[in-house]
């Protein structure tokens, strides 16, 4: 080989090393750092809009009596959450996981929802986000042990009867299946998961091939590994697919079918993969996380139905 063309082949792969460094610190900042994400719709459950479908949500989630929770991670974070209680004790309490580069003050509809229906609520701000320390997004890998001690805190503070549904939506569904591939109370009764991913690999791969029109290799695998250098793991490991292969509690799965961010088809891999009870609920002409709103009655009856069958102590009537 000529040294001229030796040099320009060196160069080249210089080049492109430096361009692939480059583009995969790009995604990380993009996707896992903290800052705001205009690929995201954003929306406030502090104003209320003229035809507002969570105007009463919004107005009760306002006005109710909230107690500031925190806890240490295992990782030295001070994590923050917020507690609603009902007015009569009650043993009964739903964590509400919010969704991607969200907090806890997004979940106001589902908060409601599930205080109409006899829960008391934790409201926790995944790391990173809201009043939570952190300065990475976990994608709900990390944040499936800080729900352990989310949920040993409850025990610790309502006592051994006490039961717990865990729900999220979106990202938080992700974090609530793979809090569920854990070894956990038997205090933990049901897993409801609205809208999550199969795995942070294939989400990740999806919006780059949506936003940018680029291949999952080798972006992903760098981007991953800055990820692993960062914030200490890969994305290959945040897998809520394996996670519920390895749950024995009952989940009812939940999916828009017009959902074009995490597509529909990973409700379908995340049912088929769960090995305990299971349920599946496919939301007619809803997109991502609009399952509720699109046809509040049928959401509220399909989650009733679940709690009845797997949270028998209390019957809640199917009629809304």
């Amino acid at each position: 080989m000529k040294k001229s063309l030796k040099w320009g082949f060196f160069g080249a792969l210089g080049l492109t090393a430096a361009a692939l460094a480059y583009s995969s610190a790009f995604f990380y900042k993009k996707a896992v750092g903290i800052n705001r994400k205009e690929f995201v719709d954003e929306f406030s459950m502090d104003e209320i809009q003229a035809d507002d479908p969570w105007k009463e949500e919004k107005e009760w989630y306002n006005t109710v009596d909230k107690e500031i929770l925190t806890i240490r991670s295992t990782d030295e974070l001070t994590l923050s959450g917020l507690f609603i209680p009902q007015q009569e004790p009650t043993k009964r309490i739903a964590i509400i996981a919010h969704g991607y580069s969200g907090s806890n003050k997004d979940m106001a509809p589902w908060a409601k929802l599930y205080f109409d229906l006899g829960f008391s609520l934790l409201l926790p701000d995944a790391r990173g986000h809201g009043d939570s320390d952190g300065d990475y997004i976990g994608f709900g890998w990390h944040e499936r042990k800080d729900y352990i001690t989310w949920i040993d805190k409850l025990i610790d503070e309502f006592g051994d009867d006490t039961e717990i549904l865990l729900f999220g939506l979106s990202m938080g569904a992700a974090t609530v299946m793979n809090v569920s591939g854990e070894q956990l109370p038997d205090n933990v009764k049901a897993v409801i998961e609205d809208c999550g991913y199969s795995s942070v690999t294939k989400e990740m791969a999806h919006q780059l091939k949506t936003m940018y029109k680029l291949p999952q290799y080798p972006f992903i695998p760098m981007t991953s590994l800055i990820t692993k250098v960062k914030a200490g793991y890969w994305f290959g490991e945040a897998s809520p697919e394996e996670q519920v292969k390895k749950s024995s509690t009952p989940t009812l799965f939940i999916h828009g079918d017009e959902d074009d961010f995490v597509p529909t088809h990973m409700a379908y891999e995340l049912y088929h993969s769960a090995k305990g009870p299971k349920e599946l609920y496919i939301a007619v002409g809803a997109k991502h996380g609009y399952a509720y709103v699109t046809d509040k009655e049928m959401y509220r009856t399909r989650i009733k139905h679940f709690l009845n069958t797997h949270m028998n102590s209390i019957t809640y009537p199917l009629a809304v």
